[in-house]
């Protein structure tokens, strides 16, 4: 029996237009989109315009006027938010704010690459009229830039009024006035035992014509230390002459396989770790995302043209003669009997012919049978029963009854 009612009429419509639904599933997707975008890029969102001391920052000790001067003049900067960027050939500039910032994976993954620290040097306090400015609060104590690079380097240190004037440059372009107030180095710290053997010598390349040292090579390899911000910062960005000197010593240390100029913020508290889901979005792995999507919308299509008023399932038993010859012959075929339908097959076109071609009445079976071979034409009627209850497949049993309808057509002309 059939589990669907005999009245139940189609619906006159869908519950939801077809345009309602594909205006839902715009947004919805749009939304999902959206999240995980901003979810993947929120870490480099940032401003970082809190009045430090590092490359996002526009207060006079950032060093956001460089970045741009950098851009401006085909330097390509590009600020770096994690350690694994390290890996590059591109000068890194790394600005510490205090003596308490772990330096370790500069120092080990740039050995041999140029690096360049910038020591800290002011005490600063956030500007309340103007967001991301800074005011002075004075000079830091020389523990915070002595202890950047310690225990492995550990330097001495001193502030005292400059006066203005040139500093001494040797081997490096560009020509800088010292700062006022000066913050330089004096030489390696003798008590200090832990000091790395390698990092023994120091290269003066920036001095105050009074024993220190301004700008200094650490080593032999291309570590830097600067022990001035006042040249790189905001501050010394407003003078022309310092600025084009800062691009040149910038290009002196970079190396001769670099694209750019890298600068950190990773330790000024502004760094993340490596995100999966910001991978999707670049390459390689942004051809997967794509193909993705494509084959996500491909599906989306197909899936909405299959919209429109639910439709009633049919009966599992239709009505009238037609549909009930049609079930019988598919049980006969499910239970595999259809060879044995021969014989009853023959039967039938025997009672038929009997009555098509006048046989008498008082025949029966045998007689009936002889009195059809009588009939002239190129078969016996005999042999074709006889062929028919033979049958023992499918193929078979049809050629049989095929044969059986063409004789009786045949007598019939």
């Amino acid at each position: 029996m059939s589990d669907i009612a005999i009245g139940v009429q189609p619906g006159d419509g869908a519950l939801f237009r077809g345009r309602t639904v594909a205006l839902m599933l715009a947004i919805g997707i749009a939304g999902f989109i959206g999240m995980l975008v901003l979810g993947a890029y929120a870490p480099d969102l940032r401003s970082g315009r809190n009045g430090g001391a590092h490359a996002l920052s526009n207060a006079v000790t950032g060093y956001a006027g460089l970045v741009q001067l950098a851009d401006a003049t085909g330097r390509h900067p590009h600020i770096l938010r994690s350690s694994h960027g390290f890996d590059t050939e591109d000068l890194l500039i790394v600005t510490p704010e205090s003596g308490a910032t772990d330096i370790s994976q500069a120092l080990i993954q740039r050995a041999t690459r140029p690096t360049l620290f910038v020591l800290p040097k002011w005490q600063m306090a956030p500007d309340d009229d103007h967001p991301g400015w800074a005011r002075y609060q004075g000079l830091v104590s020389l523990d915070e830039p002595i202890g950047v690079l310690a225990p492995g380097v550990r330097f001495t240190m001193r502030h005292y009024r400059s006066g203005g004037g040139w500093l001494t440059a040797h081997g490096v372009p560009g020509r800088f006035w010292a700062p006022r107030p000066i913050q330089v180095i004096t030489g390696i710290d003798p008590a200090n035992r832990q000091q790395q053997d390698q990092w023994r010598k120091l290269t003066p390349l920036l001095t105050d014509g009074r024993g220190g040292m301004v700008l200094a090579q650490v080593g032999e390899g291309p570590l830097y230390v600067l022990a001035d911000p006042d040249l790189l910062n905001n501050r010394g960005m407003k003078d022309l002459g310092q600025a084009r000197a800062a691009l040149a010593l910038l290009d002196w240390m970079n190396s001769t396989g670099a694209e750019g100029i890298a600068f950190d913020v990773s330790m000024n508290g502004f760094g993340h770790s490596r995100s999966p889901l910001k991978l999707l979005f670049e390459p390689p792995f942004l051809a997967m995302t794509l193909a993705i999507v494509a084959a996500l919308l491909l599906a989306g299509l197909h899936a909405f043209g299959r919209f429109g008023p639910p439709r009633i399932r049919a009966r599992a038993v239709t009505f009238g003669k037609a549909a009930l010859v049609d079930n019988s012959a598919l049980l006969i075929r499910k239970a595999g009997r259809e060879a044995r339908l021969g014989g009853r097959y023959a039967a039938a076109i025997r009672d038929r012919a009997a009555r098509i071609f006048g046989a008498p009445a008082r025949l029966r079976d045998g007689a009936l049978d002889q009195y059809l071979d009588s009939l002239k034409g190129a078969h016996r009627f005999t042999d074709l029963v006889q062929a028919a209850q033979a049958a023992r497949d499918r193929h078979s049993l049809l050629e049989a009854a095929q044969a059986l309808h063409d004789w009786q057509r045949d007598k019939g002309r």
